[in-house]
């Protein structure tokens, strides 16, 4: 077989595909996370903490040349070595986002395995075989005579 057939083979199972599919969800609802988290939560819960901007909140590690840094984009322009406080905040806030949503998705999917379980399977009797229908029509026959 082929290395090219059997890639064709490996990549068009369903379960390729369905991965595929969970890969292009997870990228959109990683960007509608990140917009959660940098463009709602943060601001209000830096408004909340005394007008605190997460984005902007580092150490400067190193700079030696002095150069003044009020914000991080100007910080990494100057190639300051910076310790970037904000940053790691925000991803761990969409990173509970993600694990708690990941966590209801996974928990209803549960909910749904155990209630079909329990849904009680009717017992249906199978038919007899042919040859014994007639064994025992014949045996009822002869009874009657």
């Amino acid at each position: 077989m082929s290395l090219i057939k059997e890639f064709k083979e490996f990549a068009v199972k369903g379960n390729m595909v369905d991965m595929a599919i969970g890969i292009v969800i997870g990228a959109a609802f990683t960007a509608i996370v990140t917009s959660l988290v940098d463009d709602i939560f943060m601001p209000v819960i830096g408004l909340i903490l005394g007008g605190i901007d997460f984005s902007n909140l580092f150490i400067v590690l190193s700079n030696p040349e002095n150069v003044a840094v009020p914000s991080l984009a100007v910080a990494q322009e100057a190639g300051v070595a910076t310790l970037n406080i904000g940053l790691f905040i925000n991803a761990m806030v969409k990173f509970l986002i993600v694990a708690f949503v990941l966590f209801l998705l996974v928990k209803g999917i549960n909910n749904l395995r155990r209630e079909k379980a329990e849904e009680p399977v009717p017992e249906v009797t199978p038919a007899p075989p042919r040859e014994e229908v007639l064994l025992t029509e014949i045996r009822d026959l002869l009874k009657t005579r």
